[in-house]
């Protein structure tokens, strides 16, 4: 296997000999008229599966006058069969119902659908979710499943799986063509005894017909759609997965091809030639049952089932955290390659490097003021810095300063084009896939202490309440004096009066004592809790989610431990300037250029989305007013109390509040926070004409993406075998788990029910003595429960099982107010 055991760049993922590369979205196809539809095949012509695209100029057409619609499509991971896209009006999703009816677009592709007939809209009950619940239409079932052989259905379906997924695609063993065997086939989905159960039936003739729609009334109707056209491929086309030879030994595609079974089930099966596989695979397939693989989709014709792609590169066993997460990263495109020769030449190769002395004459010199970082313990790039200088008249000089990347990036240098195409550094739980060579980041442009640095600056003169007096933009040069952590900056807000010690603190320089420092950070403190207050008074929002932070051994890198990140005083203090600058910034490039500045804003939350949550608050007696951000934020932060039941209450709410929320978005002539980012350009030209810097500036790229840290979690629980319920407060399940089925409890009885829109399961405990009686539990939404956490060994799922109730319950009859 060493042939596939290269690194290798996504972009480098190219089609292997005899494939030929898959239809761009942007090729010509037939008018609408005259596209493709299944139909009976005749001997020797392969039957389409898929319709073809339409033109661009039908697509174009048709979006004008509204009869098409343009969406990024988004497809249930726990249930591939559903996908929709957002609404354009903001009510309730349109649904598409199939694999047939996606068309060949993988989940994040921005496509173009047409409306069914009003007839094949999907038929809801009142209490379905939009965003693909528990419940499976049977139309959802029959158009796909009709084409399925009796053998394939199910197959899924194990005892060890809580989930139920019903593949619709094509067993291995059929043939490539597509040929018909045998009857049709109908899967039947209903719920018994709290768990999802498959009849299969046999049809010699047509499927049953579904529910006449026209007699619906329209708030039970779901529109549906199926895609025209894909806008933008942002999927990356490549998965992870596993590979194994086909069923079928006797057909011609066993000698060519083997099977590669993606991980994620939203992404099609994929042939691949054997030639990309272990030369053993046919002979030993068992050896490579559990070895994970990069598959890169290169085509997928409208006559097949599958895709056609090859395999990229192998990672390594499923399951270990390495492997898994180098497949992620190839997975959604990220470049984590090593810089090019090219790339690190742009760079200063006398090292170490000092600032050359004609930069002194076209910068303002902070070197004499107290300059400080504060940042993760752990941080090797230091991006930004603070200071707080008190004037006579009893106001302050605060100052943030951010790294001058720019100076090190030359325009359209190799440099230059990889910062651009990387956009943004990428912090997992192990390391940093970071946007710029280590050199810059970590040392030229890391404002270490007691280092000269350039830097670009914001200086204002504050009020003790946070008012701007006067502002000041430039280039600056810099010599911070301490590089201080979260937790160290936090212990000297939380002890005001106490003397710090130099073995309290990292090293500090001696041109600033301690006791100067500690009063800035008080100072700063103190500015910063009054500009927060002020934002939320204006109508801020802030949802906070919980996040999990690790430790891990040095050694082996797996996790010993995990615990809920806890966001301080001191991470709002930071937070709370860096905002200040962006917004300083922003309103000063809108001055001078308010035809191309550009607003960064979230657009209103999803209509429907929302007002089902707001249903939902009023069943459950939450006086909840969403009719604004602010008030939102005032609900959350004014209803619930400090123990530790109204803190997972609220924790559960926020969760809820965050999903009808939207993605922001950047808007032409309006301002926009440019002091981060990778796209340099119009900082570069800009820049010096708003007052902000020379020539040549380009903010400092900010880092992004935090992968969820289900690896590490998943480690650590695997590691350290089950695990009870963590100590207080609690927050809600996360994502990714499944919980126990109640057949796996020793219970007497359970029922589920809904009541509106709120959902109640009962269960009634086995006594654990004769003597004892039976225990009833309630459990709804808000409910406190304690579970088992198991991590199974081959897959990265997790089996929560819950706790048989001991002594009392847990208050469930809402959140307590503050006062109570």
């Amino acid at each position: 296997m060493s042939h596939l055991d290269c690194r290798t760049h996504p972009k480098q993922l190219g089609t292997p000999k005899g494939v030929s590369h898959a239809l761009g979205c942007s090729g010509t196809g037939s008018m609408p008229g005259d596209r493709k539809m299944p139909s009976k095949h005749s001997q020797g012509k392969k039957r389409s599966v898929f319709e073809s695209y339409m033109s661009k100029e039908s697509v174009s057409a048709g979006l004008k006058r509204g009869t098409l619609i343009q969406g990024v499509l988004r497809i249930n991971p726990k249930k591939y069969h559903e996908a929709f896209i957002p609404s354009p009006d903001g009510t309730r999703d349109i649904f598409i119902n199939g694999v047939v009816a996606r068309n060949r677009a993988l989940n994040g592709d921005v496509v173009v659908v047409e409306l069914l007939p009003k007839d094949r809209w999907k038929v809801i009950k009142t209490d379905d979710s939009d965003k693909g619940g528990d419940t499976v239409p049977e139309s959802d079932v029959t158009e796909e499943l009709l084409r399925t052989p009796p053998q394939q259905l199910g197959r899924r379906c194990t005892a060890d799986s809580p989930d139920v997924i019903l593949e619709a695609q094509l067993n291995d063993s059929e043939t490539e063509d597509g040929q018909e065997h045998g009857p049709s086939v109908l899967a039947e989905v209903t719920q018994e005894k709290g768990e999802y159960q498959i009849a299969v039936v046999c049809h010699l003739g047509n499927s049953p017909k579904s529910q006449d729609t026209r007699l619906c009334p329209d708030n039970l109707l779901q529109r549906s759609a199926k895609v025209v056209y894909i806008l933008e491929k942002k999927h990356s086309r490549a998965a992870t997965g596993f590979i194994k030879p086909l069923a079928d030994k006797n057909s011609e595609l066993f000698r060519k091809c083997a099977l590669f079974s993606p991980s994620d089930h939203r992404v099609p099966r994929v042939y691949v030639p054997l030639a990309d596989c272990p030369a053993d695979l046919v002979s030993r397939p068992n050896d490579y049952a559990q070895a994970l693989f990069v598959c890169r989709i290169v085509a997928w014709e409208e006559h097949s089932h599958f895709a056609v792609g090859h395999l990229a590169k192998s990672l390594g066993q499923a399951g270990e955290i390495e492997p898994e997460t180098e497949g992620i990263l190839m997975e959604y495109g990220v470049d984590f390659s090593d810089f090019s020769p090219e790339v690190l030449e742009c760079l200063p190769q006398a090292l170490p490097w000092t600032i050359p002395p004609a930069e002194f004459s076209k910068r303002r010199d902070l070197r004499k003021d107290c300059v400080f970082t504060i940042d993760p313990a752990t941080a090797r790039d230091l991006d930004d810095a603070l200071s707080c200088r008190p004037l006579p008249d009893g106001n302050f000089e605060v100052g943030v300063h951010i790294a001058d990347v720019s100076y090190f990036v030359p325009e359209g240098s190799a440099l230059d084009k990889v910062a651009s195409e990387r956009a943004t550094s990428v912090y997992l739980v192990q390391k940093v896939v970071p946007m710029l060579p280590r050199l810059l980041c970590e040392e030229l442009c890391s404002l270490n202490p007691m280092t000269d640095k350039l830097t670009f600056s914001v200086v204002w003169k504050l009020s003790p309440e946070g008012k701007i007096l006067d502002e000041w933009f430039g280039r600056t040069i810099i010599c911070s004096c301490t590089k201080l952590s979260y937790d160290h900056a936090q212990s000297m807000i939380e002890h005001p009066d106490k003397k710090f010690h130099e073995d309290e603190l990292p090293p500090v320089s001696t041109d600033h004592p301690i006791e100067q420092i500690h009063q800035a950070i008080l100072n700063l403190h103190g500015i910063a809790t009054h500009l927060r207050r002020q934002r939320f008074v204006d109508g801020a929002l802030r949802l906070d989610q919980l996040k999990l932070a690790f430790t891990l051994d040095q050694d082996s890198g797996m996790p010993q431990g995990c615990h809920i990140y806890e966001y301080k005083d001191s991470n709002k203090l930071v937070e709370e300037f860096m905002l200040l600058a962006n917004m300083a910034v922003a309103h000063q490039i809108y001055r001078a250029f308010p035809e191309r500045a550009l607003l960064r804003r979230h657009p209103p939350p999803q209509s429907k989305l929302l007002s089902d949550l707001e249903e939902l608050c009023d069943q459950l007696g939450l006086a909840i007013d969403f009719s604004s951000a602010g008030a939102l934020h005032k609900s959350l932060t004014e209803m619930f109390g400090d123990d530790m039941y109204s803190l997972a209450w609220k924790e559960v709410l926020t969760n809820m509040c965050s999903r009808p929320m939207q993605v922001r978005e950047a808007t032409p002539r309006r301002p926009h926070p440019v002091l981060r980012g990778a796209q340099g350009e119009p900082r570069r030209e800009k820049a010096p004409r708003a007052g902000l810097g020379q020539p040549g500036e380009v903010g400092r790229g900010g880092s992004t993406t935090e992968p969820p840290p289900f690896l590490h979690f998943h480690g650590g629980v695997l590691a350290s075998g089950p695990k009870g319920p963590p100590p207080p407060p609690a927050g809600p399940i996360a994502e990714g788990f499944a919980a126990s089925r109640p057949q796996a409890l020793p219970l007497q009885n359970h029922h589920f029910k809904k009541v509106g829109k709120k959902p109640e399961l009962t269960l009634i405990w086995e006594p654990e003595s004769p003597q004892q009686k039976a225990v009833p539990q309630v459990i709804t939404i808000f409910s406190l429960v304690e579970v088992v956490l198991e991590a199974e060994d081959d897959t990265l799922k997790y089996v929560a099982t819950l706790k048989r109730p001991e002594g009392t319950q847990a208050p469930e009859d809402g959140p307590r107010d503050r006062d109570g």
